[in-house]
């Protein structure tokens, strides 16, 4: 089984990579944004009460994304793996994942950090285009803003979000800085981590996470272990 925790500063290239590595290995990309929304969306019990602190403008507790988190993570498509992307955010989390996977029989077989220098995240956020339709999120590296999305049947047009904008993505890095990098310890101390060079291509990102996800499979495997 896949257990994959991407981890890496807004504008490091974790949705894209996710998305890829998704398609390559037939496991779930799931994203913690895509969750809340979904949730919200189709008014499940729990989009229900997280709307309800959304609208009282309070952070939703930990206890409520987890539950989100294990109703997903208990679906057949998680059978042979999954991919998380944005979650776990704290060491709280982390920890409240931990427990929870255990309950579910599944675990973490690799966690891939992806480094990028702050320079570059600023300058990949200030030229970031997502789509209207199906939200999906493209760089100039990846598509130029002219072509339209494109991603699977979608034609969507691509525009640029209010908060990418200097100032507020100079805050989520911060906040990223604050809180989650420090799950970057957390899972080096448990021998899971290893740190990936995210300012190349996205191909060659590619290449070398699926190249590090396939051996931490194998060294994790049933047949491997009983060597």
């Amino acid at each position: 089984m896949y257990g994959i925790v991407l981890l890496g500063a807004p504008g490091a290239g974790k949705g894209t990579q996710a998305v890829l590595l998704s398609k390559r290995l037939n496991i779930p990309h799931i994203s913690s944004g895509d969750l809340f929304r979904e949730n919200l969306r189709n008014q499940t019990p729990l989009g229900e009460l997280a709307r309800q602190y959304m609208e009282r403008g309070e952070l939703v507790p930990d206890e409520v994304t987890i539950a989100m988190v294990r109703e997903r993570l208990s679906r057949p498509d998680c059978a042979n793996g999954f991919i998380l992307d944005g979650f776990p955010r704290t060491i709280a989390q982390a920890d409240a994942l931990e427990v929870l996977l255990k309950e579910l029989g599944k675990s973490i077989t690799l966690v891939p950090w992806i480094r990028v220098r702050e320079r570059m995240l600023m300058e990949r956020l200030s030229h970031r285009w997502t789509c209207r339709d199906c939200g999906a999120v493209f760089s100039y590296e990846s598509l130029p803003p002219r072509e339209g999305c494109k991603k699977e049947v979608c034609t969507g047009e691509l525009y640029r979000r209010e908060d990418d904008n200097p100032e507020v993505q100079a805050k989520r890095i911060q906040v990223y800085n604050e809180q989650t990098a420090p799950l970057i310890d957390y899972y080096r101390a448990r021998g899971l981590l290893v740190e990936i060079n995210g300012e190349h291509t996205i191909e060659y990102v590619h290449r070398l996470l699926l190249q590090l996800v396939l051996n931490a499979h194998t060294i994790h495997s049933p047949a491997s272990s009983a060597v």
